[in-house]
């Protein structure tokens, strides 16, 4: 049973909850996402799923999430996670279909199948046990680490998909459920496939995903989400939404999305790779702020806002109070080579563009550790950033590069952690009292490159590391057992072989 602390705060959260779908089914299955509540909540792609799977016949899901007290105590074993529409134990359900954002949520999908008492290792489990599937953004890039954990992966967009994975689960033995799966599209079924499936697209009708449930305990707190529009049209090389990813950008009309958006809901955010690219995003933002609503948007490019003074007084109208957009590079060299079409004119037009609009600051977020970056480079960055901090007080949101699957610089090494380390210093040291400068940290980075470049044996190596305690030098020590010693950054070979091998029976 779970604790009285944990049923406590799920009363109180589902008490909070606008829009949940209130349905019992005769088939019904765990949703899972294995970060805490507050995260999960704020998934678009989740809450997507979760209606898919309400509005169709016969079948219902119960939500689940990682222990909330996890993110404060990592090595803390979770408690036993339960759903949160019945309190049932996840292991009950005949299927557990995990969201999975990024490549370092794969240890929680490990921890959450650990406390329901099951053995997070694919070939470990068998009739006895439920069907584990994932899904999420994470497969748009690399999911084959979780193949040794999983059942089977949807790669790509599932909303149109989902069903069919999960009624092919239904009433059957495990290899007749593994062997209908393995015959749905854009599905990687480990114990039938070698090869990652290519990238799904869900049909233009399936267009908008939004909100289901709307709650305050979330990132996003009481904010309606909906897309306007999905994928991209630009080409920057690292980004795995780039526009040879799923056709590009598709448009949602700005009628569909105003239609969409409930009248009672006050906070608005809208979603996507290049929500600033929409042809009517200034009309949206100004309807909606004539509606009352405060309004977020999750991506601004900066020669979008620079060329249009009315869509930041648009945004000021809104409720914005930080400008933020990207920089992406710390130069403009490098930026030339990422395929980015930020120029300084652009940024410092937004910084303007900021102050005259009454924005307390302007954030910025870009990449350290690009292929072929340097320390002029870097020096680079401070002083402009220094030039834009005299017009409007500014913060850097910082991240070191990792390449991705499905981009041009898949390739490209990561650029090392003492590398990045000493970048990020030299910037701190070059902006300080001047810009707020945050950074991600280098060495979860690396860790998240190994995953982000590996395959089943990294998969692993991530139980590995979770059962040590799940602390970098655990996965530094699990990965190196894996792929022999390792330099933190130069690549490595991703055969699957010796023990490894063996232990995913292959």
């Amino acid at each position: 049973m779970p604790s009285p602390t944990l049923c406590a705060r799920i009363r109180q959260r589902l008490a909070d909850e606008r829009g949940r779908i209130a349905k019992q089914a005769p088939f019904t299955v765990a949703l899972c996402y294995p970060s805490p509540y507050r995260v999960g909540m704020s998934s678009l792609g989740f809450q997507r799923i979760y209606r898919a799977l309400m509005d169709e016949p016969g079948v219902a899901c119960e939500r689940a999430f990682l222990d909330d007290e996890c993110e404060s105590e990592a090595a803390r074993r979770p408690e036993h996670p339960v759903t949160y529409e019945s309190m049932r134990p996840i292991e009950e359900l005949p299927v557990l279909a995990f969201s999975v954002a990024y490549e370092l949520e794969i240890a929680g999908v490990v921890r959450m199948l650990q406390a329901a008492g099951l053995p997070p290792r694919r070939i470990d489990r068998d009739a006895r046990h439920p069907l584990v599937l994932a899904g999420g953004p994470l497969t748009f890039s690399n999911p084959a680490p979780l193949g040794a954990i999983v059942d089977a992966i949807v790669v790509g967009e599932a909303e149109g998909l989902v069903v069919d994975v999960i009624r092919g689960a239904e009433g059957l033995s495990r290899k007749a459920q593994l062997d209908a799966i393995a015959r749905i599209p854009h599905v990687f079924v480990p114990c039938h496939h070698d090869v990652l499936p290519p990238v799904g697209a869900a049909d233009d009708a399936l267009l908008p995903a939004h909100s289901a449930i709307c709650t305050p305990h979330t990132e996003l707190s009481n904010m309606f989400l909906i897309e306007t529009e999905r994928g991209c049209s630009r080409g920057c090389t690292y980004c795995v939404m780039r526009r040879s990813t799923n056709g590009g950008m598709r448009i949602v009309p700005k009628d569909v999305v105003l239609a969409a958006i409930p009248p009672e809901s006050r906070r608005v955010g809208l979603v996507g790779a290049a929500v600033s690219d929409h042809p009517d995003i200034v009309g949206i933002v100004n309807a909606l702020a004539d509606r009352g609503c405060e309004v977020g948007l999750s991506s601004l490019r900066p020669d979008r806002l620079a060329k249009n003074d009315d869509f930041v007084a648009a945004l000021a109208r809104a409720g914005y109070r930080t400008l933020t957009t990207a920089m992406d590079g710390t130069s403009e060299r490098v930026r030339d080579s990422l395929d980015r079409r930020a120029r300084p004119k652009h940024l410092v037009r937004c910084a303007e563009l900021a102050k005259r609009y009454g924005m307390d600051r302007m954030k910025l977020y870009l990449m350290i550790g690009t292929p072929g970056e340097t320390d002029a480079d870097v020096d680079e960055c401070v002083q402009f950033a220094a030039e834009l901090s005299r017009i409007v007080p500014l913060a850097l949101g910082v991240a070191p590069f990792c390449p991705k699957r499905n981009t041009p610089l898949l390739a490209a090494p990561f650029a090392g952690i003492e590398v990045v380390d000493h970048r990020l210093d030299r910037l701190r040291r070059g902006l300080r009292g001047r810009v707020d400068v945050r950074a991600t940290s280098a060495k979860w980075a690396w860790v998240e490159y190994v995953l982000a470049q590996g395959g089943q044996a990294e998969g692993l190596a991530v139980i590995d590391a979770v059962n040590a305690g799940g602390s970098f030098r655990a996965y530094e020590r699990a990965f190196g057992a894996v792929r022999g010693p390792t330099r933190r950054g130069l690549p490595t070979t991703m055969a699957l072989q010796g023990p490894a091998a063996e232990r995913l029976g292959r």
